[in-house]
């Protein structure tokens, strides 16, 4: 494992943590920091035709990162790590919109750095130094700045998938971008005890439900345009978006001490999901993942370790579920080792038997992943913490607000009441209209054109 992890981390150029001259004041391990000319800390290289990567895969990395860290206990890369999520947490708002990357800032962009802030607050990940944002703060100044952006003019509610309006997708809501603030809310209301988060991720779920995203199967689709009430659904399904809506129901099942309405829900979103991407019982992208060939987007390549780490944790959450997820996690993780060679490089298809040849960063999480997700019975790995069973991150409920708005001012919000909703999101929006005017300046990463359009999604 140390040899898969080593090996994903030389993609990454932005940072590096070396015993060396110091151009960095040392951190808390003693070690210097050191930035390459011409690479920018947390991200990995890229945008096309710079490399191969956007920037939201650098906070997929990093939580794939923590997440070693927490099931190993080598701390060689913390330092890397905490340095990399802090840089990119883009001040003054600190709710990871930095500047260079805001023209070209997708929903779910931002929501996978604030899904590992998440991940750092309940692992009790190393806190940044108290001069710097932390962890909880951070996750909740994505979930407000999100919040402030659930729109009621179209398809009754929804996040859209872009957030700039000159962006290619603006006009599309898609599942991946919902499913992830459904999970930032689902866990900030386990971590902290506060009830608004979860009427937020409650609205979020039901919403995605309502529309017709999530089918009475519980399939989930990729997501639909605002021109057509949402009515257009794009019946592409992806395991990340799967994973999120999973992972998020295990928190919400967990939170709610065991309700059977999320004990439905969580069980019968993993029996489709386990159903529909591990065919024979090993991961399989099915988008892209063509018997004849991969078409998959860079994106899309290392949708697999979510899939895998996700799955892992709500056997945390939900136990009863154990014996439905592990067995299939076991003989995904045999295959995906199959495609491994002995220096640790790692292919894609893992229904092959053998080591494919293709070869990147997703591929080495996706390895990452499916190991760790089996370790979670091997080793006394801690279930997600909260404040009150030893959490130490430190949060601020108005954070990315730029008011003192607080998570405790909303008012409640279910399926059937999306007046309040709007009511809420416009007295959001009301302290935040200069920061929304910073959003939408800065150096972007240009359109994302790949097989399915900007990045993750299909149009």
């Amino acid at each position: 494992m140390a040899t898969i992890a080593h090996n994903l981390l030389s993609y990454y150029k932005g940072n590096l943590s070396v015993l060396a001259a110091p151009p960095l004041p040392p951190n808390k391990d003693n070690k210097w920091l050191t930035i390459p000319p011409g690479m920018t800390p947390g991200i990995l290289p890229g945008p096309p035709p710079n490399g191969d990567y956007y920037w939201w895969e650098g906070g997929a990395m990093w939580g794939t990162m923590v997440d070693y860290w927490l099931y190993t206990g080598d701390t060689s890369y913390n330092p890397t790590a905490e340095y990399a999520m802090v840089y990119q947490a883009g001040p003054p708002a600190n709710s990871y919109e930095p500047a260079n990357w805001t023209a070209s800032l997708g929903n779910d962009d931002q929501g996978f750095w604030g899904m590992t802030a998440m991940l750092a607050a309940e692992s009790n990940f190393q806190n940044p130094p108290e001069k710097d944002p932390q962890w909880l703060a951070l996750a909740q100044a994505v979930f407000n700045t999100q919040a402030a952006r659930w729109d009621t003019q179209y398809c009754n509610g929804g996040l859209r998938w872009q957030i700039p309006l000159s962006n290619n997708g603006y006009d599309y809501k898609n599942s991946i971008a919902n499913g992830i603030f459904f999970n930032l809310g689902a866990r900030l209301a386990r971590y902290t005890g506060n009830d608004s988060y979860a009427t937020w991720a409650e609205t979020a779920y039901n919403w995605t439900a309502d529309v017709g995203y999530i089918d009475s199967s519980f399939n989930i689709y990729d997501g639909a345009h605002v021109e057509h009430n949402c009515t257009d659904i794009n019946k592409a399904q992806f395991s990340y978006t799967a994973a999120a809506f999973i992972q998020g129901a295990g928190f919400m099942y967990n939170y709610t001490n065991g309700s059977a309405l999320w004990g439905q829900r969580l069980t019968s979103l993993t029996n489709r999901t386990l159903d529909v991407f591990f065919p024979n019982g090993i991961a399989v992208e099915l988008a892209c993942e063509l018997p004849a060939s991969i078409q998959c987007t860079p994106d899309m390549l290392s949708y697999k370790c979510y899939l895998h780490r996700w799955l892992a944790q709500v056997t945390q959450m939900a136990p009863f579920l154990s014996p439905t997820i592990l067995p299939v996690l076991k003989t995904s993780t045999q295959a995906a080792m199959k495609n491994c060679n002995p220096d640790g490089t790692c292919g894609f298809r893992w229904t092959t038997g053998s080591y494919d040849g293709l070869t990147g960063a997703g591929q080495e999480m996706n390895a990452l992943g499916a190991l760790m997700s089996v370790m979670i019975t091997l080793e006394p790995v801690k279930a997600a913490l909260t404040n009150l069973t030893g959490g130490t991150s430190v949060g601020n409920a108005a954070a990315g607000v730029g008011s003192t708005v607080s998570v405790t001012t909303y008012g409640p919000i279910t399926a059937g009441d999306r007046a309040g909703a709007s009511i809420l999101t416009i007295l959001i929006i009301s302290g935040i209209v200069s920061m929304l005017v910073w959003m939408s300046t800065g150096e972007g990463e240009g359109f994302r054109l790949g097989l399915f359009g900007k990045g993750k999604g299909m149009l």
